[in-house]
């Protein structure tokens, strides 16, 4: 036992683990895009990848408007390194990821090398508690824009908090941690529109509220050329998109996708007030029971000025925890009650508070650590162990369900029965997925939206547009009875994957 408790509590051990946490977070990459989520933000850097375009974001050759262009530069860049495929496609966001846990290993550090106790500190216990939280490893793993949004933010956050607790003498190291907190507000605008700004900002503010003093000189006057500098890395896309499109993107961009998204339904994604009260903490996941104890114990000691019991890190220790513990808890509730009042919520959204729950888990964490060997041995372990269940959910579980989701395999056993170049379209129903796996193959309305087969009416129409070649359909298997038995056509049954079926139609 004693020698299990030394090697986790050598700097062998925290070597490895790091080392573990990359290798985990770019695991698995190259399985199927899932959701249409993937497939389409994929395919949008995929077209602007074929043209050389670093601007206009399009699908299936119509303007997308709907999201910034950070992620689709990141998968141009690994689609120009690895080729276009799911890996390159997710590469970027693991990347995302590990800089996530960098910045909140930046931010420990700021409680001092000389209370850390070597490489058994604050900083290398919060890395631990990220690397191996759900919420993070899960978003990492997708093309999506929630990882992409949260780094920049945890950046810019880092570096304020590097800012705020950096003796005023060493303003050499002041100014270069709020040049990077406004820079990364840039390219958080850049990742997910607005919220870059908002959220940094609010939380400084909220911050300085809830720690009851005013900001300093320095960091009001900052404001003159610090917010230029985020204007202006915003400003590498958002200047060059209106040049091209005026007022359509401003229309699209901002009053669709930015006001109407919060204040409506207009996107169909309903959920109570209270959803991310119980989302966020499964994000948390497998620190949820810890961080339940943070808070309780965090709210006392804010409110209430508990002191530390004797068997607890001394109260001076507290004192000079607090400013982080209040930072954590304003990053924490800005994006929780932003987002509570939006009428579209969907679980990413709030993910941009994950690396705060991180925060005031891995102090309580830390707190127990330096007290007991035991804890130290068992969320070490704790988190080794989460690293081995991820591994064998992505190398055993994920990929039958991959499979399920995607239209991957359905296209590849379609082309091998020589039906490579025939159109694509979904039967009552649309499938996104299907937008990178049949990319340029797939029909369209007017207004750029996929088409789909509203009966079997339709299906000698969408023939005789594909100069009579057999279309390839994709429909539900309860729907399938409803083309096999159509007169005038006959369909192939070619494969299915448990969610849907491909079948090819050709006239009669």
């Amino acid at each position: 036992m004693k020698a299990l408790f030394s090697s986790l509590n050598s700097k062998t051990f925290w070597v490895a683990f790091f080392a573990l946490a990359i290798f985990v977070y770019f695991f698995g990459l190259t399985i199927s895009l899932i959701g249409p989520d993937e497939s389409r933000y994929s395919q949008v850097a995929r077209e602007m990848f074929a043209r050389s375009d670093w601007v206009t974001p399009t699908l299936g050759g119509f303007n997308w408007f709907e999201k910034p262009a950070l992620l689709y530069w990141l998968q141009i860049a690994s689609y120009n390194l690895f080729g276009v495929n799911e890996f390159a496609a997710r590469f970027g966001s693991s990347l995302f990821g590990i800089g996530a846990i960098i910045s909140l290993r930046i931010l420990g550090s700021t409680y001092g090398s000389k209370h850390s106790g070597g490489h058994e500190g604050l900083a290398n216990w919060i890395g631990l508690i990220a690397a191996s939280t759900l919420g993070l490893i899960v978003f990492a793993r997708g093309a999506s824009f929630d990882i992409i949004l949260t780094f920049p933010m945890t950046a810019s956050l880092a570096a304020f908090f590097v800012y705020d607790r950096t003796d005023a003498k060493d303003s050499t190291k002041q100014y270069l941690a709020l040049a990077a907190f406004y820079f990364f507000m840039g390219v958080a605008v850049l990742a997910k529109g607005l919220v870059g700004f908002v959220f940094p900002i609010a939380i400084v503010c909220f911050y300085f509220l809830l720690s009851w003093k005013r900001p300093s000189r320095a960091l009001i006057i900052s404001l003159l050329w610090g917010m230029p500098i985020a204007i202006a890395t915003a400003a590498l896309w958002y200047l060059p998109m209106y040049l091209t499109h005026g007022w359509g993107f401003i229309d699209e961009f901002f009053i669709q996708h930015h006001f109407q998204r919060y204040t409506s339904n207009k996107y169909l994604h309903p959920q109570p007030f209270h959803f991310f009260l119980w989302v966020l903490p499964l994000m948390t996941i497998p620190w949820m029971p810890l961080f339940f104890a943070a808070i309780w114990k965090f709210t006392r000691q804010l409110c209430f000025g508990l002191a530390a019991s004797e068997n607890e890190p001394s109260f001076s220790t507290w004192t000079e925890l607090r400013p982080m513990v209040l930072f954590a808890m304003a990053w924490m509730l800005v994006p929780l009650v932003f987002f509570s009042f939006s009428g579209s919520k969907l679980p990413g959204y709030i993910l941009p508070a994950v690396p705060a729950t991180i925060i005031l888990t891995a102090i309580f964490a830390w707190q127990k650590v330096t007290i007991s060997e035991i804890w130290n041995a068992g969320l070490k372990l704790t988190a080794v162990a989460t690293f081995v269940v991820i591994l064998g959910i992505v190398q055993f579980v994920l990929p039958s369900f991959a499979d399920s989701d995607s239209v991957e395999r359905l296209l590849l056993a379609a082309d091998e029965r020589g039906y490579s170049e025939s159109k694509v379209i979904g039967f009552t129903a649309v499938s996104h997925n299907a937008e990178f796996y049949a990319s340029g193959r797939l029909f369209r309305d007017p207004d750029g939206r996929q088409s789909r087969l509203n009966g079997p009416a339709d299906v000698p129409k969408r023939i005789a547009e594909s100069d009579g070649r057999p279309l390839l359909i994709l429909t539900r298997p309860d729907l399938y009875k409803h083309l096999e038995n159509a007169n005038e056509f006959t369909i192939e049954r070619i494969a299915e994957n448990g969610e849907l079926i491909i079948v090819a139609a050709k006239l009669k």
